[in-house]
């Protein structure tokens, strides 16, 4: 096995929150807490977020940039051809369980991310129960195991199709008690303090779903799919408000992107190059603070 850096920070649970390619501005996080050696150990993440804590656990700051920017302009990444297919407007089989494998596109070094000290959490919904499941290191003895759980944990509903795991079908983790953002795991980890990576600006409001009927009919096998989505809104604004409250009180350090210029399915390369270096200019002038926060400066 490689030999790593161990965990940094041991009082500090790290937590990413999901967006799709907003994930373009937080990955560059990811390379700034790498650079900093801000190395919690414990991590997890949702959705986008699962990628960038898997990135951040295999110490690999180019890849996390490679896998929300550059990848988008591979021809199998995703269209409304491979939609047509069954295989998701992103194709979600090819992006996450075979990119990520020696000599293709984003090879993982799943070496490195195993040699890692640090536990993680990667969140997804279960579909018959409307249960969140959280995975870590006791779920993913070969990096098969961890690919495909990530992969159900960034599974956007409709636009990609559910994973079947172990004979349960799961999408995207964003669906479960907390909207999106993994306090709940954190917490159950036994931690009090968090540094909380969002990929909304602080003024940010989720507006309820249009179109409810809709849902309803495409989840009619899964009711508590269309139940969980339409009811989002409510908990994902709740724990904002949650993080916020903590951020006031000292238990967290929150970074929340100053300027999101994209929306969670941008794929014009130039722009999701533009939002990466935005969070690698914003990640250099607060990195100090996360330091001081996390017990380093």
């Amino acid at each position: 096995m490689p030999t790593t850096p161990s965990s940094t920070v041991h009082d500090v649970a790290l937590i990413f929150e999901g967006g799709g390619m907003r994930a373009a501005l937080t990955s560059a996080v990811v390379a700034a807490l790498l650079d900093a050696g801000i190395y919690c150990d414990f991590v997890t993440g949702i959705s986008a977020g699962s990628s960038n804590t898997v990135n951040y656990l295999a110490r690999d700051p180019q890849r996390a940039r490679r896998s929300f920017v550059e990848f988008v302009s591979d021809p199998r990444f995703g269209s409304w051809r491979t939609f047509a297919r069954g295989e998701g407007w992103f194709n979600a089989r090819y992006i996450y369980e075979e990119t990520s494998l020696p000599d293709q596109a984003l090879p993982l070094d799943f070496e490195t991310f195993q040699a890692n000290d640090a536990a993680f959490a990667i969140g997804a919904f279960r579909c018959g129960d409307g249960q969140e499941v959280y995975w870590g290191r006791d779920d993913v003895a070969t990096l098969r195991d961890l690919l495909v759980r990530v992969r159900a944990s960034s599974t956007m509903p409709v636009l990609m199709p559910p994973v079947t795991i172990d004979g349960q079908v799961y999408v995207d983790g964003a669906l479960g008690p907390t909207g999106g953002i993994a306090l709940d795991a954190a917490r159950a980890a036994g931690y009090e303090r968090f540094l909380i990576i969002l990929t909304q600006e602080r003024g940010y409001v989720k507006e309820p779903l249009r179109y409810p009927g809709f849902y309803r009919r495409h989840f009619r096998r899964y009711p508590a799919v269309a139940d969980a989505l339409l009811s989002r809104f409510h908990r994902y604004n709740e724990t904002r408000e949650e993080v916020f409250e903590l951020e006031r009180s000292g238990q967290a350090m929150v970074f929340a992107p100053e300027i999101m210029p994209i929306s969670n399915g941008e794929r014009n390369v130039a722009k999701l190059a533009a939002a990466h270096q935005l969070g690698l200019a914003q990640a250099g002038r607060e990195v100090g603070a996360w330091k001081e926060f996390c017990g380093l400066a």
